[in-house]
């Protein structure tokens, strides 16, 4: 038995077995692993220990430490992590299925949560003049005057690809949003030699799930494209209300001059982000979505 111990990171998993890349060749194919009952939390994107076995798939010695965890809330409300070792959150949108700008900030909240970066998509650039309200171009805007790249695109045109594909050079990248927003479809132009399956809208503009489990794709210009499960809505889960307004990044100006350490920036006298808010420093509608996130702490 070679029982050298090997690297790799972790492409995706079904039940206990696990495709892994070697990292001394990742051009090689995949290797197939078995994991023990303990390696249950082990996902996509981990990096593992691992060697081989005379017979058979090899087998995970070790998890390595991570630099952070995508999670949600799942079965009775524990936390399932979905990915592992996230540079950068791609969030994508679609003019239909309509988006939920509350379901967008969850996302960066996320993002922030992980200390990693986050880009905003907008897919089917053509429903725009049929679909698009003042309000969904306004919220845009200010993602954008905050400091969020915000791409508009079309996946089938390939208008937009080249600049998100730059963005995530050298990263990895999750892909999240509701299901069919076209996550997949932007994956396939990003990766053309791998056969994503494209859901199909139904006639309500609902998205159907087309993928099942989170999955690691091995960027030509470097870098990892992380495809995860199509999502209707994303809860945060168990949040205090100070990493929340961490996650409105554009509070971070005002927080130190409130009054009180623990401001909330809901009620409490000599606020500064409610000030800023008065003053349009910061979009009322911004802070209204913060407000109602902190109502549903």
């Amino acid at each position: 038995m070679n029982n050298t111990l090997n690297t790799g990171r972790v492409i995706i998993r079904f039940g206990a077995e696990l495709l892994v890349e070697n990292d001394k060749d990742s051009s090689l194919p995949p290797i197939r692993c078995t994991a023990k009952r303990k390696f249950d939390t082990i996902v996509c994107g981990d990096y593992i220990t691992w060697h081989h076995n005379e017979h058979g798939n090899a087998s995970v010695i070790d998890l390595l430490p991570r630099t952070n965890a995508l999670t949600r809330p799942g079965y009775r409300g524990r936390p399932r992590t979905i990915a592992a070792n996230i540079d950068q959150l791609v969030i994508v949108n679609s003019w239909l299925p309509e988006t939920s700008w509350n379901l967008v900030d969850r996302y960066l909240i996320a993002a922030q949560q992980l200390n990693a970066t986050a880009v905003i998509v907008m897919n089917k650039s053509d429903l725009a003049e049929e679909h698009a309200t003042e309000a969904d171009h306004q919220a845009m805007k200010t993602y954008q005057e905050i400091g969020y790249p915000v791409l508009e695109m079309n996946a089938h045109s390939g208008e937009g690809i080249a600049e998100l594909q730059s963005l995530m050079n050298n990263k990895t990248s999750i892909f999240s949003g509701r299901s069919g927003v076209g996550k997949s479809s932007i994956a396939n132009k990003i990766l053309p030699d791998l056969d994503i399956t494209v859901g199909i809208i139904s006639d309500s503009g609902e998205g159907k799930h087309t993928t099942t489990t989170a999955t690691l794709y091995q960027l030509p210009s470097g870098g990892y494209l992380i495809d995860s499960p199509g999502v209707r809505d994303y809860a945060l889960g168990d949040i205090d209300p100070q990493h929340l307004s961490d996650g409105y990044i554009e509070f971070s100006d005002y927080i130190e001059r409130c009054r009180f350490n623990n401001c909330t920036h809901n009620h409490e006298p000599g606020c500064a982000v409610r000030k800023a808010v008065k003053e349009g420093s910061i979009s009322k509608e911004r802070y209204q979505r913060y407000l109602d996130a902190l109502k549903a702490l």
